[in-house]
Formats: structure tokens, sequence, C-alpha cells
């Protein structure tokens, strides 16, 4: 097989046993089932017809709004070598599939269900590196800030890779697994579920030799329902433990016991009492914490004891390959904020933005942070809807408006529907605020209100994009 394909098309369907394997190679009329030894391959993976690149396998799934069958003309016409398909789909005169495999002299590899497939030719094709550590990371919180640090720390000793952003889901996944190759030695992969059984699926693509859990919180309590229905869930990244693994769970965790029990491997329990290498920490604010490791400091640029708890986890993950005490250090101070996780942006006004990911944990530590800041000018806090909290919404909301009546904030102001609920606490309290749905009238009325002098904390769940307000609080800024 040429060496630059990830794998050739009969590998791939010998990987996924029954896949049906099509080829045209320039011929008229309808495919037939090609011959087995066909070397041609594939070099990329997509599931989007937009991002193909030449030589790549394009995927088509069926979402809820769009099928992805409607895309394999465009995958071709992108370069796209091949493209998995529903048998299905192949059957739909509509699409016409066997005549767009013609036209272009492409492959088809027919499955019977695309999404399931495309998960076993990722587990099919990470199978192919037996000498790469496989590390797993999930949690309510927490789990892409400690992935990247993480990374920092280990690729100061060896070739990582990991997922990309947050592509941590049942499509993410598969797609950050093609992105091993074999110069890598350590794959570190954020796993992220939103739904029951998520977690097991992505368990059998993994396959992890160290799997951390970084806490259970409530995010996705909408769908999952309660807090030990997400602690089932994310135990099952154990799932396909088989003796030699290692499962690495937060001491701290109520649920702590629950993860361990029946766990087929090795378990360790972390905290700081577990990290021999750590010595002191000191809060820099705004600029991070100063971390001594072995007796010598570096400055953690991250701010806020929620990311501190964040790099002593990555730093208890790291001390499981092994890495050095070096490492840890220099890793530790290459780290720089993730958009939209912690960022201190420094312009207009000096803007916490925190706008990726937003339920109740996290909340709760990001108003303790900002409390607990000295500052001369005013602090203004800016909060949006907790989303994908279900039955429980106007509970955590209603809890919000408590905490914020407490807050040191000389302004408030909400936005989204689901947060009125804090609104209406607060209005009972008589505390100042400003709430809306209409994010042209909030960014008018901050743009009359903020100041230079202003510290102010942008935070939100993610489908509701305050980062758009970046501009009218931040204009032309720098990192701070």
């Amino acid at each position: 097989m040429d060496s630059s394909y990830l794998m050739s098309f009969s590998g791939l369907s010998q990987a996924l046993g029954g896949a049906r394997l099509f080829s045209w190679e320039g011929k008229q009329g309808a495919g037939t089932p090609a011959p087995e030894d066909i070397r041609d391959g594939f070099s990329s993976v997509s599931i989007d017809s937009r991002a193909v690149l030449p030589g790549g396998l394009f995927v088509a799934l069926r979402g809820e709004t769009q099928d992805g069958h409607r895309f394999v003309d465009a995958a071709f016409r992108a370069g796209a070598s091949g493209a998995m398909v529903a048998l299905s789909a192949m059957e739909d005169p509509a699409l016409s599939l066997s005549n767009l495999a013609c036209k272009w002299n492409r492959v088809l590899i027919g499955v019977e269900d695309t999404l399931r497939a495309f998960q076993n030719a990722a587990a099919a094709y990470l199978k192919q590196f037996s000498g790469l550590i496989r590390i797993g990371i999930t949690g309510s919180t927490g789990k892409t800030t400690t992935k990247e640090i993480a990374g920092a720390i280990i690729s100061q000793e060896k070739a990582v890779v990991m997922n990309k952003g947050n592509l941590n889901s049942e499509t993410g996944l598969p797609l950050s697994v093609f992105e091993v190759r074999s110069h890598h030695e350590v794959g570190i992969f954020e796993a992220g579920m939103n739904h029951k059984g998520e977690m097991a699926d992505l368990a059998k693509i993994l396959n992890p030799d160290i799997a951390l859990i970084t806490n259970i919180g409530t995010a996705h309590i909408g769908i999952l329902g309660s807090r030990d229905n997400i602690a089932e869930e994310k135990k099952k990244i154990f799932s396909e433990f088989s003796g030699a693994n290692t499962a690495l769970i937060p001491a701290f965790d109520d649920y702590r016991d629950f993860l361990a029990k029946n766990v087929k491997g090795r378990t360790v329990f972390y905290d700081t009492s577990s990290l021999s290498g750590l010595g002191t920490t000191k809060d820099l604010g705004l600029h991070g914490t100063e971390i001594v490791w072995d007796g010598e400091a570096v400055r953690f640029n991250l701010p806020g004891r929620f990311n501190l708890q964040n790099a002593l986890t990555a730093a208890a993950l790291a001390l499981e390959l092994p890495v050095s005490g070096v490492s840890i250090r220099r890793g530790l101070e290459s780290v720089k904020p993730l958009f939209g996780r912690g960022e201190i942006l420094k312009g207009r006004t000096t803007l916490i933005r925190d706008c990726y990911n937003s339920n109740p944990e996290s909340i709760t530590e990001v108003l303790a942070f900002c409390d607990g800041l000295e500052w001369n000018g005013r602090k203004i806090y800016i909060l949006s809807s907790m989303l994908e909290q279900g039955d429980v919404s106007e509970e955590v909301h209603i809890a919000l408006g408590r905490r914020l009546a407490l807050c040191k904030a000389d302004m408030i102001f909400l936005f989204g529907d689901e947060i009125r609920y804090a609104a209406e606490e607060l209005e009972k309290k008589n505390i100042q605020f400003f709430h809306t749905c209409d994010m042209d009238e909030l960014s008018r009325k901050l743009d009359s209100f903020v100041k230079a002098s202003d510290l102010v904390l942008l935070k939100g769940s993610r489908g509701c994009a305050l980062e758009v307000l970046t501009e009218v609080l931040a204009g032309n800024y720098a990192m701070h």
C-alpha cells in the first residue's frame, strides 16, 4: 500500500467486516463489488464535504437536519478518493450514488450504518499503532483545559497527538483518531458525551491505556437527568479495561468510590497530596498562579483556582507515564489560554472572557475568582442562561440569582430566556441589574455603560454566543 495512505480501501472493508467495496474504474453502468486486491486507499478523513482534501475519505453521516449522502458529489468534486455510504442510500435513485462514483471514477464503501462504521474504522485504524500510549480524559468540567495542559507537559519529552479543540464527540473523536501517525508516542484524547451510551462507544474506539476523570458535575444534566446518571456514563471510559490499564480518579470528588468500583485495572486517586513534587502555590490574580515544583517556581498563566486544579490534574496524569519535574515545569509555564476559557483581554476594558461553557459549578468558581480580585474600578458581570439544564433549569437559575445577590459586582447584566429566573431573584432583593433576550439591545447598553477602568466578566454557555460582545467590551485588545 502507498505509504501516504492511512488505510487501503480493501483493508478498511475487511476491518469493518462485511462492508461492501464498489469500484467503477471508469466503467459506465452499475457498480459491482471490486476485487479484493484493490490497492487504492485514502490519506485523510472528513465528515464535511467542505473540508475534504484530495485523496481523502468522505463519510456520509445522517443527522437530524442534514443527510451527508446529499454531498457525495461535492466531496468527489473536491477530490475525495472514496465515500463511506449507507447501503440503503445506494438504493435511492434520487441520490444516484453509483452514477456519481462512476462519473468521478471513485470508490464507494457500503455499510449498514455510517456512524457505527466510522467509529469502527477509527478503532481499527488506532489498533495499527501498538506502541502508542492511549490516554482518555473526560469529566463534567475542565477536560479540554486539562488535555491541553497535559499535552504541553508530555510533549516536552514525547511526540504527542491530541484532539483539535474539543473534537471529543461520537464523530469528533473518530476524526481525531485519524490524526495519529507512526511517529507519535502518546495520544491524549478528550472524550465528551451528551447522551446515554455515548461514552461506551468512545471507549470502544479509544480503548485507553490510561483514563482520567476530572470531576462529576451537572453539565448535560438536562439530558441525563441526574448526577448519578452522569457519573454512570462518565465511568464508562473505563469499560474497555482488561487489567493492565490505569484509572485516574479525583480523590476530592464525592463520586470517587462509585467511579472506582469494579474497575478492571490499577486505580489512582489523585489530589494535591498525591503529587510528591508539588510545593507551594501562590495566587497571582489575573496573572495566573505561581507553582513551585521540585523546589523551583514557575508561573502558570491561566488564572483562578479552577485552572490551578486543571494544572495539577494534568500533572498527575503526566506522572503516570512518567515525565520529569523539569518537563512539568516547562509545560506548565508554556500553557496559553484557550478561546473562551478564562482569557484575559486588555483593551477598552479588562475583560475576562469565559464563554465557552456554563453550568452551576463553573459559574460558582468564576464568581468566587472575580469577587476575590482586588480592583480599583468597577466590576461588571455579564452572564447568559445555562443551557442543557432540562427539568432543573428553573431551580439552578434561581440559585444563580441568589448567588449573584451576594456577589461583589457593581452592575450585573443578564442575557437569555432561562436566566429570567435569576433576574426575578435579583429583583426581589433590589439588586441593580439589566436583563434582555436581545443581543443588539445588550450590546448598545454595554457600549454606553462600560469604562476603561472596569473589570468585566463575560460568562455564558457556548450556544448563547456572548463572545460577539468582545468588540464592544474590549475593542482592540491584547492578551493580558
